[in-house]
């Protein structure tokens, strides 16, 4: 049995849950998600849990198992807490800020990106250095930090670049003398 899929995600208050076939729209304060998932993997919503089940212990079905769970869960999360993702950045002279719900970034090129926030996403900058990025659906607001973040990757001789917080960069020594 899968140790994800057999747990019991629990309904917070102010949650609505609306299960059509195999089609869910979960409803919450922050706003709200639809998903579709596989029909043959059954999600049973009391007053107060979802529980996933599955028809058998198949490989197909055991790896949509869980994952079905971990979708309806992040979808719960995000319209209760919603999800963000913290970018850093480093180097001389590279800073973000915001132009209006737009964020522009000064990172080494001759002119500033701007990248706009897809539907759902919101960008904050707390100080020139650090950006947050918003949002309810947890897949959509990891791939906007990702596209945020390749505009600059952490190089590894200086480690200039936008990084995820906490993001370990290998750094490498660079150029060494001539041959003894």
């Amino acid at each position: 049995m899968s140790r994800i899929g057999r747990l019991p995600i629990a309904i917070p208050g102010g949650v609505k849950i609306d299960k059509t076939g195999a089609h869910v729209k979960v409803t919450g304060p922050k706003g709200s998600l639809e998903a579709s998932f596989d029909p043959r993997i059954g999600i049973n919503v009391a007053a107060s849990e979802i529980v996933v089940v599955r028809p058998n212990d198949r490989p197909e079905f055991r790896a949509k198992h869980g994952m079905t769970r971990a979708i309806l869960n992040n979808m719960v999360t995000g319209v209760t807490t919603g999800f963000e993702r913290v970018l850093e950045i480093q180097g001389v002279g590279y800073r973000a800020a915001m132009q209006g719900s737009n964020l522009t970034l000064q990172v080494g090129y001759s002119h500033p990106v701007v990248v706009e926030p897809p539907t759902g996403i919101s960008f904050a900058v707390d100080n020139l250095t650090t950006i947050k990025v918003l949002g309810i659906d947890k897949c959509l607001v990891g791939q906007v930090a990702a596209d945020v973040r390749s505009w600059r990757k952490p190089e590894p001789y200086k480690g200039k670049g936008i990084r995820y917080k906490g993001e370990q960069v290998r750094r490498k020594e660079g150029k060494s003398g001539g041959k003894k």
